[in-house]
């Protein structure tokens, strides 16, 4: 009789552990995953859930339709590094001198900017680390340039693990993102690790990076919308294998995710003629003239302060926490907020010394969220005045948002306009010869935060080719 109980005991437990592996790991359900898709130049049109005519999302329209799609989040600049600056530190981006991308070193010298972001400038990846985070970046970087071999790697921004593009050293094939995502998301798991992780892709920034299985897919399209809609599809496919594995893993339900894009679609200025371009980060694609982004309505593309270039998608999902089905028309959030708001997430308390221009938006996530902005926002982006005709909407150097109200200034201060964004979000009619006390008290405000910018770069933010160069 012993014997039997014994070897119904044995059976007993060789079926528990069967089960047990047979189920997805699951993470201690503490402190939320946190995962930050954030694309290059995709626009707020670009998505199936936003209405686009012939591009395909599935797996971001999941995250909307399982989530809440927020239509009034902006970022920091038009252009892309600087935008990058800004939720790495919470930070406008002037106040660290990047006011456009990095390039090579004369470029930047020339424009008064450092040639990196200091990596001991406070930063988000590092917070959440010293708060006991696995943090990890893939895919673009462009906080420097691979043109200037002497800058910070990735790594020394508070990343336990990254693969970059856009940065020192070797450069990770763009495609190859989301592998390196899921292999980091299955070591946190299994290791019963909180992570945080930029998966920072590519599309649709040129070059065109496409693969035929793509371009089949809209074989029925003109080639340059099917060039474009082909590598969006193959974008979303990959963030789609991410979303897969979250699932797989059992930890989907206790992960923030956040679709996003540094900046408005790109457009070609003048008539181009489809071709290839090399980059020496991302290697041979097609050119501007494929870049057929949409805003939906929104003034201006990339590279403007109107609508069309700062405000991109933004939906999050967090199961549990924010309302699945959800369209937000009215919170006003912007990428100066994610720092804040990702370490309150996370319980990570931030140093008393810090003071970030953003705020926690976790109202706002839980659909609690303010349609009039008590704390202002600002933007400089060196613009041409008068506008150039082929690019009429991108002469603003500079814009503020105060409440309902948006101002756009020119680089001499000489011509303004202003907007009313809650009766007026698509910027049709400016107000400014009717309302010229709101415009003298924004250019105060303006002027103050000015004021307070630093004139130049500071910090071991240069590189040795300076020194060269001299």
């Amino acid at each position: 009789m012993k014997k039997i109980h014994y070897m119904i005991a044995g059976l007993l437990l060789a079926a528990t552990v069967a089960s047990a592996a047979a189920r997805p790991i699951r993470q201690a359900q503490g402190r939320p995953n946190i995962l930050f898709i954030f694309a290059d130049d995709w626009g707020w049109g670009d998505l199936s859930c936003h209405g686009h005519p012939y591009v395909k999302t599935p797996n971001i329209d999941r995250l909307a339709t399982e989530g809440t799609d927020f239509s009034r989040f902006v970022v920091a600049s038009p252009v892309c590094s600087p935008s990058r600056t800004a939720v790495m530190t919470g930070h406008f981006p002037a106040r660290h001198c990047i006011d456009g991308h990095f390039a090579w070193v004369p470029s930047n010298a020339k424009r008064n900017m450092p040639d990196w972001l200091d990596p001991k400038a406070p930063l988000l990846s590092r917070f959440l680390q010293q708060g006991g985070y696995a943090t990890a970046h893939y895919g673009k970087w462009h906080l420097s340039n691979n043109m200037i071999p002497d800058s910070p790697l990735p790594s020394e921004y508070g990343y336990d693990a990254y693969g970059a593009f856009n940065c020192a050293g070797e450069q990770m094939p763009v495609h190859e993102d989301a592998d390196y995502t899921i292999n980091f998301i299955e070591k946190s798991v299994k290791d019963d690790k909180p992570f945080f992780i930029n998966l920072w892709v590519h599309e649709p920034h040129t070059p065109f990076h496409t693969q035929p299985k793509y371009r089949w897919r809209f074989k029925d399209l003109e080639e340059v919308d099917n060039i474009y809609a082909s590598v969006l599809s193959h974008a979303d496919d990959r963030i789609g294998e991410v979303l897969d594995a979250l699932d797989r893993l059992g930890v989907a339900d206790n992960t923030l995710v956040i679709f996003s894009s540094d900046n408005g679609p790109a457009r070609a200025a003048n008539p181009t003629e489809l071709g290839l371009m090399y980059d020496t980060a991302t290697g041979a694609g097609y050119n501007v003239a494929a870049s057929k982004g949409i805003t939906a309505g929104r003034k201006g593309y990339k590279g403007s302060l109107y609508e069309g270039g700062i405000g991109v998608p933004f939906i999050v999902r967090w199961p549990g926490k924010v309302a699945a089905g959800k369209i937000d028309n009215t919170s006003i959030i912007s990428a100066v907020d994610l720092l804040p708001t990702f370490c309150e997430i996370a319980g990570v308390k931030l140093p008393v010394s810090y003071k970030p221009d953003g705020v926690s938006q976790i109202g706002a996530f839980k659909g609690k969220g303010a349609a009039l902005r008590e704390i202002p926002l600002f933007w400089h982006y060196a613009s041409n005045w008068p506008a150039p005709k082929n690019r009429s909407e991108h002469w603003a150097s500079y814009a503020v948002v105060d409440q309902q109200w948006k101002m756009v200034v020119n680089k001499e201060s000489s011509y303004t306009e202003l907007y009313d964004l809650t009766k007026d979000p698509l910027e049709q009619k400016d107000l400014s010869k009717e309302n010229p006390e709101v415009v003298q008290k924004l250019i105060k405000k303006l002027n103050g935060w000015k004021g307070s910018l630093p004139p130049n770069p500071t910090g071991d933010v240069f590189s040795s080719l300076r020194e060269e160069k001299k």
